[in-house]
């Protein structure tokens, strides 16, 4: 059997990051959003859509041109700084084209004025994601690519073994989750194609908590893991 990426059957929801600082049209966004399936995270300032983003890893972000402490532009180009392949979707409250033009030269990926149509929002949302497809993972000083099957921490890169990839790939698409042993016993194999043993997985468990932090990998006792994203 080939080695690959595992896809479990526990799938992580689509977490998508609103900044926008009128309340009414953020708790409005956020409550539309969670209905339709989304893991919908809020802020009104740009210093809390930096904590919130520095902190988890999200697979849209919208993000409201003007705000209380500073612009959208300036959120826009600090997040590219950061990960260049997650969507920003900008909400303006106009169409000037010099405004528009700024806001994709700062790295966005759509726009939609206001007053928009909660309807044309949803689909922008949907475009950008089944464009995307993000498989870039970031909490923190680390980050994954799950295409390229790269690690790095702290800007450098992570060697990793194939079989470790795997078994990190499921804990960071399964955030938050409990992945059990059980399940990682039935997909994960080794190099040579062979599905890993028990003391196998303790012992890759082991050396990847070694390689990017233990703090990332949480044991749940009897169970199996979890990955944090970080406090």
């Amino acid at each position: 059997m080939p080695c690959g990426i595992i896809i479990l059957v526990i799938e992580m929801a689509v977490k998508i990051l609103v900044t926008e600082d009128d309340v009414f049209l953020r708790d409005g966004l956020c409550e539309m959003l969670k209905k339709e399936g989304y893991d919908v995270v809020t802020a009104g300032t740009i210093e809390d859509a930096k904590a919130s983003f520095l902190k988890e890893s999200f697979n849209l972000i919208i993000l409201d041109v003007m705000l209380p402490d500073g612009n959208g532009f300036d959120m826009c180009g600090f997040i590219r700084s950061k990960n260049e392949d997650v969507p920003i979707l900008f909400l303006t409250a106009c169409d000037d084209e010099v405004q528009v033009v700024r806001g994709l030269d700062a790295g966005a990926d759509d726009y939609v004025t206001k007053p928009f149509k909660l309807l044309e929002l949803l689909s922008r949302i949907r475009a950008l994601l089944r464009r995307n497809k993000s498989t870039v993972y970031s909490c923190e000083n680390i980050f994954i690519d799950i295409n390229t099957m790269t690690v790095k921490k702290d800007g450098e890169n992570v060697f990793v073994t194939p079989t470790e990839f795997q078994i990190l790939s499921a804990l960071v698409r399964n955030s938050g989750v409990i992945v059990t042993r059980a399940i990682l016993l039935e997909n994960i194999w080794d190099e040579g194609g062979s599905f890993i043993d028990d003391n196998t997985l303790s012992v890759h468990i082991s050396r990847l908590r070694e390689k990017i932090g233990p703090e990332h990998i949480v044991t749940v006792r009897g169970i199996g893991y979890r990955w944090e994203d970080g406090k």
